[in-house]
């Protein structure tokens, strides 16, 4: 093959590849376009938080992933307590657990909520730490034999890279107005004091942990502490512990909480209906995500034709 064969080649690939990306970026100004006008023009009806249809139901509350930003699920447990076609709530929870704050604030709100209407936990694969501390806020929990529940415990973990600046050769100036303002600073190793300190904190947040467990199951606080070491239960193991109420899954979960709320029959699902705002980002970032994989196949597509 020549030099201007070649050459010719690449230029080909080069304008397939600009006028691809011409395309698409007038494609999604017009996508984007399209479903701001659609939003847009739907902001003038009058909306609910939740899914509006007739009939009582149940509604249900998803708990998922990490905590730590509890706002979200709040907000759909304040909106499920004032619809009064919600006559029960189900929280559907598979989280490893999380941040301890917002885990509390979950918990006592689901506390509060329960004295208004019946709250249901439907533990999924894995409901430990902070997600049975908020599990534990409900009037009944419905758990899988095989879900990863308990770890009733605290930790704190502190990097240390003292060593890792000392061959790098940095060194740090700490400037404080109290000896333990730089409590728990990655460059240096903890004092006895501040490790006691810290462990103090620790234990206060751990025996908080035990209380509210005890509180929420009906459990004398004795019998939680012994078994508060950070172990793990599978649900059957957790229900001869009095930690779960009954063995089952998401329909058993339904059940009883419409049995709970008096609803007669097939209870309807009501599920939290997220904003307009929030759908479009999300559809946006799918309808993105699809582009840029069609685009990365075209770019293989085409340069494995190029002339060798």
């Amino acid at each position: 093959m020549t030099q201007n064969s070649e050459r010719e080649g690449r230029t080909k690939v080069l304008l397939i590849v600009l006028a691809t990306v011409g395309g698409l970026t007038l494609l999604g100004f017009l996508f984007f376009s399209s479903l701001i006008a659609l939003f847009l023009f739907k902001s003038g009806a009058a909306t609910s938080p939740l899914i509006s249809s007739s009939g009582d139901g149940v509604g249900i509350v998803e708990l998922q992933g990490v905590i730590g930003s509890p706002e979200d699920v709040l907000k759909q447990l304040r909106q499920f307590r004032e619809d009064n076609h919600v006559k029960a709530i189900v929280v559907r929870i598979d989280s490893p657990g999380g941040a301890v704050g917002a885990s509390q604030e979950i918990y006592r709100e689901l506390r509060q909520v329960d004295k208004v209407k019946p709250v249901v936990a439907s533990l999924v694969n894995t409901a430990a730490s902070g997600a049975f501390y908020s599990a534990c806020g409900t009037r009944w929990i419905v758990s899988n034999p095989g879900t990863v529940t308990g770890s009733i415990g605290v930790i704190m973990q502190l990097p240390n890279i003292a060593g890792l600046l000392d061959k790098l050769g940095i060194k740090t100036t700490v400037i404080k107005s109290g000896k333990l303002k730089d409590l728990a600073s990655i460059t240096r190793e903890l004092t006895p004091e501040e490790r006691q300190v810290l462990q103090n904190v620790m234990d206060d947040i751990h025996h908080q942990f035990i209380e509210d467990v005890a509180k929420g199951r009906k459990l004398p606080v004795d019998k939680v502490a012994a078994v508060a070491d950070g172990r793990i239960f599978s649900g059957r193991q957790a229900l001869a512990l009095h930690f779960v109420d009954e063995l089952g899954n998401f329909s058993d979960a339904i059940k009883k909480a419409a049995k709970l709320g008096g609803i007669k029959g097939e209870p309807r699902l009501i599920y939290p209906e997220k904003d307009k705002f929030t759908a479009l980002r999300e559809i946006l970032e799918e309808s993105g995500a699809h582009s840029m994989v069609k685009f990365l196949g075209l770019l293989l597509r085409e340069s494995s034709q190029v002339p060798k």
